[in-house]
């Protein structure tokens, strides 16, 4: 980016500079040498050689070194700045000895001698460094956030998620979609999760919920005949911290479309998707589209969970059957009991020392479960602590079910279908880490299709919608009638990248006798439909399109992107893990006169004693 008189003539006053700066910092190259310039930013580092001292100038663009020598005026005043001060500075750019050239800096083959300088505001001492990418304490970094996000490695960050917020819209648009805003204030919906809840000063005792999705919002502009929507759209959520995800509030993709079925969705988004991350990729390799579809009893079954990382070449089998007819009577009770044995083959493990095949077993331990069972195979045998339970045949069974060969290990779970995929899918992560097998420098995209339209709550022993309770039943009325409703399954779908979901979606009811009875199976009676989604019902009655969408996270595609483990490091102002902004100092406690006006009263849990 370069500034000219054509361009920028408030830079120029005439003939005069501009008080800040005729170029930024990352834009003087050789072709500058002799120019008169001036330049504003932060003091990023300062050495003093005695009879030199050299500033590296920095601002959002990049760095400049700056020199000023003893025989200055200005060495002084130079000498005692603090880093992290504001100055600009003005002078002469002279090119850098060859042996003094910075080939790291796009700026490194000039340096600007300082004649003027003015101090524009001064540094006190820092509470942390800026110019090192160094760990520090988070709750060091997020009270001074202001500071933590000059660093090079989190300013990066924030401006990749911005760069991909612009592509991701711009391919939106040109995919047809219109950009609509849907309201903050609204209704409580069962998203799955606990709302935000904003009392109503002008309705003493009713309170208004942040949105957990614009679920209602987007379908009915699909009523109102929009056809096609989306918005990068906040989402507010009271749930615990994870690595992946942040407390309090998201950002999505959010999108919807009228007259489409589950296929039209694929194809409309994955171009959206694999070209935004071939854009910021760099050499990583990205899925092209169409993206591998996975029904969910296949993931459950192949990888033991509905986001496989399919970086990982390691799949499970089923062998269930196999371990019935063995003398094994630990998985013989747990067949027997209506339970299940997986199987992971391990390519080229025999080989492994007794330590590996340890350290997996006090892994399991350590995930609850008695152990991990194995085999290895080796000169047409079978070793290790169950193999004396399997005769040749059975044996000769596994090794047909997983492909497993001499040189291979064979790791068993054993236990009801739930528990047996959860740890399965666990160890094969776990075993594909260890083991080095995971494709490096690739984002491997897959949707996982067809899940269940419920599930059954484990505490209320109840039927519960298992995803998005909005979402079309296959087979429709008929199916909600006549089917066992754990057997129903639903035209919902995920993307998932690398074993993260990236979002849920699906193909939406728009008919108001689906939408009474599906609620009706998990628990809500008509008037309860009607007084919760009486404007969806209300909207349905009067023609609605088929429709559906999906809302890919926009956090975790940055996160990807910037090969961040933590979410926090691609967000700019995050909350912390017990979800308060430590520089701003929220939650807070409100006076009690705005909690009068509010007509609330509080009923606090008493202080625990330390």
């Amino acid at each position: 980016m370069r500034f000219s008189r054509a361009r920028f003539p408030l830079l120029f006053d005439g003939f005069t500079m501009h008080a800040y700066r005729t170029h930024t910092c990352g834009q003087l190259r050789a072709g500058d040498v002799g120019g008169q310039v001036r330049l504003s930013g932060w003091v990023h580092r300062k050495r003093d050689h005695g009879q030199l001292v050299f500033i590296d100038l920095r601002d959002h663009y990049g760095i400049t070194q700056c020199v000023v020598d003893i025989s200055s005026s200005l060495f002084a005043a130079v000498d005692t700045l603090r880093v992290e001060s504001v100055i600009t500075v003005t002078g002469k750019v002279v090119a850098r000895s060859a042996e003094t050239t910075n080939a790291k800096l796009d700026t490194g083959a000039i340096e600007l001698q300082i004649a003027e300088l003015t101090v524009q505001s001064v540094a006190d001492t820092l509470p942390m460094p800026v110019n090192a990418d160094a760990d520090y304490p988070e709750d060091i970094r997020l009270r001074y956030r202001f500071l933590d996000l000059r660093r090079e490695a989190v300013h990066r960050n924030i401006m990749l998620r911005s760069k991909v917020i612009a592509s991701i819209r711009r391919r939106m648009i040109e995919q047809g979609f219109a950009e609509f805003q849907t309201p903050i204030l609204t209704s409580s919906s069962p998203e799955g999760a606990r709302d935000f809840l904003v009392p109503s000063r002008m309705h003493p005792g009713q309170f208004y919920a942040l949105p957990q999705a614009p679920q209602q919002f987007k379908q009915l502009l699909m009523v109102a005949g929009f056809d096609r929507y989306f918005q990068i759209a906040p989402c507010f959520r009271d749930e615990d911290s994870r690595a992946d995800r942040s407390p309090g509030e998201f950002y999505q993709l959010d999108f919807e479309m009228s007259f489409v079925t589950q296929e039209d969705v694929f194809r409309t988004i994955e171009p959206v998707l694999s070209g935004v991350f071939d854009e910021f990729s760099g050499d990583r390799a990205v899925t092209p589209p169409p993206f591998p579809r996975i029904p969910f009893d296949e993931a459950m079954l192949k990888y033991g969970s509905d986001k496989p990382d399919l970086r990982n070449p390691l799949v499970i089998e089923d062998i269930s059957a196999i371990f019935a007819k063995s003398d094994f009577q630990v998985f013989v009770k747990i067949v027997g009991a209506g339970g299940v044995v997986r199987a992971i083959r391990a390519p080229g493990a025999a080989a492994r020392p007794r330590s590996f095949f340890d350290k997996l077993n006090d892994w399991a331990r350590g995930e609850g479960a008695p152990g991990l069972g194995y085999i290895t195979l080796a000169d047409g045998e079978a070793k290790g602590p169950i193999a004396k339970f399997l005769s040749a045949e059975r044996v000769a069974e596994i090794r047909a079910a997983t492909g497993a060969v001499d040189g291979d290990a064979v790791f068993f779970v054993g236990d009801k279908k739930g528990p047996a995929a959860k740890l399965a899918g666990a160890a094969r992560n776990r075993i594909g880490q260890e083991m080095g097998l995971y494709e490096e420098g690739t984002f491997r995209f897959c949707w996982i299709t067809d899940f269940p339209m419920y599930e059954l709550d484990e505490k209320t022993n109840q039927i519960v919608f298992s995803h998005n309770p909005f979402s079309m039943p296959q087979g429709e009325l008929e199916a909600l009638e006549t089917m066992n409703p754990l057997d129903i399954k639903a035209f919902q779908y995920d993307i998932v990248c690398n074993g993260v979901e990236l979002s849920s979606g699906a193909i939406r009811n728009h008919k108001p006798e689906i939408m009474y009875k599906a609620f009706g199976i998990a628990g809500y009676s008509r008037e309860d439909v009607e007084a919760r989604f009486g404007g969806m019902l209300a909207a349905f009655k009067f023609g609605a399109p088929p429709h559906g969408g999906s809302a890919p996270g926009i956090d975790r595609i940055v996160m990807l992107l910037a090969d961040e483990p933590n979410i926090r490091e691609i967000i700019a102002f995050p909350l912390n893990q017990q979800a308060q902004d430590l520089l701003m100092q929220a939650p807070a406690a409100v006076p009690a006169e705005r909690l009068k006006e509010l007509h609330i009263r509080l009923d606090l849990p008493p202080i625990k004693k330390p």
